[in-house]
């Protein structure tokens, strides 16, 4: 099992980057960061991570294609690959839904799954080839070409999938694995399993040479109680984009979490964190004591068949800066990602 920092980049730039080299000292496998308007730019964040690190691995986990056009994900991964000596990769996917919103864009209109499919096909044509002449449905070039070229032979490229089953075997037959975010059951990821390997089969490939990620709400430390509320802090941000069929698989009836969207969409996310009660956080996160974040990723993830561990850290700047909440009791980054490769990576190795 592989562990990764998924990071939101809303720190002070030098502390973020403070993170990346110490999760690189301690063997994390990569830091990822969402691509949206909401954070600071992950692509100048990288490049700076880049030349300050030597073996973690750096890339968007995800890319929104319906935002950021194919061709300048792909010039912006081969050009993040050369700063790092072949560190980058990328996950794909159609986007946050509420952003989207925020654009003015009704994401069903978009036919999210054809137009992802299209793009992988953009991306990894240009990656590899360094030229591209298409004509789809979405996406038309006429001999476009870049100089930007990745170092690796092949820059692996996945895409990220959450309602299934379409997209976990689109994953499976099409891309270099599947980072699967906010499922914290077992049931869940047997279900994402099972489609990314029909979709693999169907390809001819073998599914467990796939990144199979799980990317979570992540909050550990030495004081349980404190890890569980700074997840409670964020667990309503993050499940509004869960789609219902996913809820459903993580124990959760649609209709108890609405009071908890609907307060997050009017804008007052103390109330939604109110409503949030801690019964709800804990099937909604992984935390509390280290002991105990392990005991759940061994019960509800390992057997399942994922091989990666991609852990969205939450701690008091990030409580703070979302919701104004301030937890004096809970770890900060550094102390977590020491805590992930102190007392849960070495159960996986």
């Amino acid at each position: 099992m592989k562990f990764s920092y998924a990071m939101l980049p809303d720190y002070p730039l030098h502390e973020s980057l403070a993170s990346i080299r110490l999760a690189d000292e301690l063997g994390f496998h990569a830091c990822y960061a969402a691509d949206e308007t909401w954070h600071k730019d992950l692509w100048l964040l990288f490049a700076a991570a880049a030349g300050q690190t030597r073996q973690i691995r750096l890339g968007p986990s995800v890319s929104p294609v319906t935002l950021r056009e194919p061709t300048l994900i792909a010039q912006a991964l081969a050009t993040l690959d050369e700063l790092s000596g072949g560190r980058a990769e990328g996950v794909l996917s159609s986007g946050n839904f509420g952003l989207l919103a925020q654009y003015g864009i009704d994401w069903a209109r978009t036919r999210p799954l054809s137009r992802v499919k299209e793009a992988l096909h953009v991306v990894r044509t240009l990656l590899d080839e360094g030229a591209i002449t298409y004509d789809g449905e979405f996406y038309t070039y006429e001999g476009l070409f870049t100089f930007a070229r990745p170092v690796q032979d092949r820059l692996p490229l996945k895409l990220g999938a959450m309602r299934g089953p379409k997209s976990f075997q689109a994953a499976g037959e099409l891309s270099d694995g599947c980072h699967h975010a906010l499922s914290y059951t077992r049931e869940a990821y047997d279900y994402a399993v099972r489609h990314i390997q029909a979709g693999a089969e169907r390809a001819g490939k073998d599914w467990r040479t796939l990144d199979i990620g799980a990317w979570v709400v992540f909050a550990t430390g030495p004081d349980s109680a404190a890890a569980k509320d700074a997840a409670r802090s964020m667990v309503g941000i993050y499940a509004s984009s869960m789609p219902e069929e996913q809820l459903r698989r993580n124990n959760v009836d649609p209709a108890e979490l609405k009071p908890v969207i609907d307060a997050i969409a009017a804008g007052d996310l103390p109330r939604g964190i109110e409503l949030t009660s801690p019964e709800l956080a804990e099937r909604l996160s992984i935390s509390g004591t280290p002991e105990e974040c392990l005991e759940k990723i061994q019960r509800e993830i390992a057997p399942t068949g994922v091989n990666h561990m991609i852990c969205a850290l939450t701690d008091r700047t990030l409580v703070k800066a979302f919701t104004g909440r301030d937890l004096e009791d809970a770890a900060d980054v550094n102390t977590q990602l020491r805590l992930i490769h102190d007392k849960i990576m070495p159960a996986f190795h």
